[in-house]
C-alpha cells in the first residue's frame, strides 16, 4: 500500500493536476500496521527486512514532505498509526463525526513514525502528544478538530458532498499560486521533517534488528493474535 501511494504521489506530481485528495473506500481510513505480515516477515530474516520495512517507511513519508501541491486529506472513518501521524505533512484535514485517531506506538512495541515525534508536539502540545504516543489515547474527530489536528468536522451523511464542494473551491484557484503558497508555507520545515524521519526510521531498524526489541513486538503481536 505504500508503494501505491507513493507511486499515486509521484505521478501526481508531473500531471496537470491542481492538488491531490487522500481519502479512503468503507468505513474505515486506515487500520494501521497488519500484525501477521510483520510477524511473517521479521521472523524470516531479521536484519533484512528490518531494513527493508523501516525504508519502505521513510521513502513513504519523504513523499509526503516532498510533495509540492497541496494536499487535502477526507478521513472517513479511524486512523491509525501511520493513517494518523501523517496528517501534519498534508496541508488540508477535514474528518467525519465518525472518524477517530489513535497513535499506540509504545503501547505496540513500536517507536513513533510518520514524523509524529516532531509534529504531534507541535499541534497538539508535548502533554497531549506524549499520551498518544505513549499510551495510546483515542482522539475523537470533534477532540482533533479542537487541537489544531483536523480543521473542520463534517456531519457523515453530508460528508462527500461537504469534502468535494469545498475541493472543487480550491481547483478554482491558480495552479501556480496554490503550489507557491504550500511552498511558502513548508519550505522551511522541509529539511527538519526529512531529518525526523530518518532519525525515527533508524530507531524502528534497531528496535527491529535487536532480538530483546524484536521478542517484545513479537510476544505483543502473538498475543493480539490470539485474543482475535
Amino acid at each position: 500500500i505504500m508503494k501505491e501511494v507513493r507511486r499515486a504521489l509521484c505521478n501526481a506530481s508531473s500531471d496537470d493536476s491542481k492538488l491531490l485528495l487522500l481519502s479512503a473506500v468503507g468505513s474505515v481510513f486506515c487500520s494501521g500496521l497488519d500484525y501477521s505480515y510483520l510477524i511473517g516477515k521479521l521472523s524470516t530474516d531479521r536484519r533484512k527486512e528490518s531494513s527493508r520495512i523501516a525504508e519502505a517507511i521513510r521513502d513513504f513519508v519523504t513523499a509526503f514532505i516532498q510533495f509540492k501541491k497541496p494536499i487535502v486529506v477526507a478521513i472517513n472513518g479511524p486512523a491509525l498509526g501511520l493513517g494518523a501521524s501523517i496528517l501534519p505533512l498534508c496541508d488540508i484535514v477535514w474528518a467525519s463525526e465518525k472518524a477517530w485517531f489513535q497513535t499506540p506506538y509504545a503501547t505496540i512495541r513500536l517507536t513513533p513514525a510518520g514524523c509524529s515525534s516532531y509534529t504531534f508536539p507541535q499541534i497538539l502540545g508535548v502533554a497531549l502528544a506524549n499520551e498518544m504516543l505513549f499510551c495510546g489515547r483515542k482522539l475523537t474527530a470533534q477532540e482533533a478538530c479542537s487541537r489544531g489536528l483536523v480543521s473542520q468536522v463534517f456531519w457523515p451523511t453530508t460528508f462527500s458532498q461537504e469534502v468535494m464542494l469545498r475541493v472543487k473551491e480550491m481547483a478554482a484557484c491558480s495552479a501556480v499560486v496554490l503550489e507557491e503558497s504550500k511552498c511558502l508555507v513548508r519550505s522551511f520545515l522541509k529539511s527538519v521533517l526529512e531529518d525526523v524521519n530518518e532519525r525515527e526510521c533508524q530507531m524502528l531498524k534497531q528496535l527491529w534488528s535487536s532480538p530483546k526489541g524484536l521478542d517484545s513486538l513479537f510476544s505483543y503481536l502473538q498475543d493480539k493474535i490470539y485474543e482475535v
